[in-house]
């Protein structure tokens, strides 16, 4: 099912023993277009502490109860390596973080985790790992981490081929593979009363100095494309209707356990783009 990210924010986190906190923001990965992380604000319990919490541990969503299933301890979750939220989650900290839960790390493997269409997966190897006596290996390179916050990047600016269309609003993911399968920019500016869709392959370039996101659909396109309702789920039958009314390929038939897109094209040079890289706070 696919789920926008605004609606999941306050979620509360069920652990195996009792709440842990609820969701304050997400953390993607803005190559690979996945959420990687849930922020999780800890209110009283460990004195307004934020933690992070992988899809990994999610066990589900439920929509019922709007709550989120993890299948840890409090007491897991309480040891678990400081993050700063406020300030970029570096790839030496994910090792540590991983190390810690005894996962396989998502970013080895050549897939979207660790070689695996669902996170779920890295959850089941671990058991395996415990069962042989294995233990995850330190990476001998780290590569930089390539994570965003949800909160920082809403009201980023979206220009369409020919000019500006609105500001991203929203982030719909899937709740399966946990890949963002779509920004909602509001055009309010420019058309009144509009939402439209982006997928992220549409993405041109992302400049984070400028707050902006740039796409390769020009405006007459977007404007009679199929209207997107905020308050409808979305099917695979309006899916089918918007990619067809772009003439491109929907993602569903592209047999890749890659990223979700193809990559991108930074505006800024790469000693900026690290600087630029916050992770932003609440």
């Amino acid at each position: 099912m696919l789920l926008g990210t605004n609606d999941l924010q306050g979620y509360p986190i069920h652990a195996t023993d009792g709440d842990i906190g609820h969701v304050d923001q997400f953390y993607f990965d803005d190559e690979a277009w996945a959420v990687r992380y849930l922020v999780i604000d800890t209110g009283h319990w460990l004195t307004g502490k934020r933690v992070l919490i992988s899809p990994i541990a999610i066990s589900g969503i439920n929509r019922g109860t709007k709550r989120f299933d993890a299948g840890l301890t409090k007491e897991q979750v309480k040891d678990s390596p400081d993050v700063d939220t406020h300030r970029t989650i570096s790839r030496q900290r994910e090792v540590e973080y991983f190390n810690y839960y005894g996962w396989p790390y998502y970013w080895y493997g050549g897939g979207l985790w660790a070689g695996a269409f669902y996170p779920g997966a890295l959850n089941m190897a671990r058991a395996l790992d415990a069962e042989s006596g294995a233990r995850p290996k330190s990476p001998v390179e780290l590569s930089d981490s390539h994570l965003r916050s949800t909160k920082v990047v809403l009201n980023y600016h979206v220009e369409a081929a020919d000019g500006e269309i609105g500001h991203v609003e929203d982030f719909i993911m899937d709740d399966q593979t946990w890949t963002i399968r779509y920004l909602v920019v509001n055009t309010r500016d420019w058309w009144p009363g509009n939402r439209v869709l982006v997928p992220p392959q549409w993405i041109d370039q992302l400049n984070w100095a400028e707050s902006r996101v740039y796409v390769g659909v020009d405006r007459a396109s977007i404007k009679s494309a199929p209207q997107y309702e905020s308050s409808s789920l979305i099917t695979r039958e309006y899916e089918q209707k918007l990619y067809g009314h772009y003439g491109r390929p929907g993602y569903w038939n592209v047999k890749s356990i890659g990223s979700s897109g193809r990559a991108l094209r930074p505006c800024e040079p790469k000693k900026q783009h690290k600087q630029q890289n916050q992770s932003g706070g609440s």
